[in-house]
């Protein structure tokens, strides 16, 4: 899934897309890896090595809000990261509800022998499969056009950038901009407020 005629950023997906994609995986557990990357806008990287316990409470059920602890997000040029909480959206809620983690492992994408979490590149390539199944081969999607889709959803929104940041870990806005797709339909808006 190379980011083609995207100078380097991967694409920026709308809801339809999402659900054509997802509606390609075959498995509620990366099904589910796939809401938590949309619904929630954090790498990867991170979502394989969620815990149950970041995940659910000790009775089984979806938490209220998910825990990214700092030694599994990416860290900065400095060495540090932060842990942060998402609140869990009502249709992850109910993703989350269907999804039966595997009781003897403690990863909730564990990998087959459950020992450790599924890779990255295991995620990647069901990523990959699911949105060429889709017919989107040549659309430049990669695993963080689900980081960049919530960001410019939001931003679309009119959430203030210092809140996106709560979400993105970014420290400053020079870090999130990039994020920022603008649309010709909203540069033709802008044009005609003159």
């Amino acid at each position: 899934m190379p980011k083609i005629n995207r100078k380097g950023k991967a694409a920026v997906l709308t809801d339809g897309e999402y659900s054509k994609i997802r509606r390609q995986i075959k498995t509620e557990k990366y099904k589910l890896l796939l809401d938590l990357a949309w619904y929630t806008g954090e790498r990867w990287g991170a979502l394989v090595q969620l815990k149950v316990s970041d995940v659910y409470d000790h009775n089984g059920l979806p938490k209220e809000d998910i825990i990214f602890p700092a030694i599994i997000r990416k860290h900065r040029p400095d060495g540090t990261a932060d842990t942060t909480e998402i609140p869990v959206h009502p249709i992850l809620k109910e993703s989350l509800g269907r999804y039966q983690p595997k009781t003897q492992s403690e990863w909730l994408f564990p990998s087959r022998c459950g020992t450790k979490p599924i890779t990255w590149k295991n995620a990647y390539d069901i990523l990959a499969r699911a949105s060429d199944d889709a017919g989107f081969e040549s659309k430049g999607i990669s695993t963080h056009s689900t980081r960049r889709s919530m960001v410019n959803k939001l931003r679309k929104s009119g959430v203030a950038k210092e809140i996106i940041r709560t979400f993105t870990g970014h420290r400053d806005n020079k870090g999130l901009d990039p994020y920022f797709e603008i649309e010709m339909d909203e540069r033709r808006g802008a044009i005609a407020t003159l």
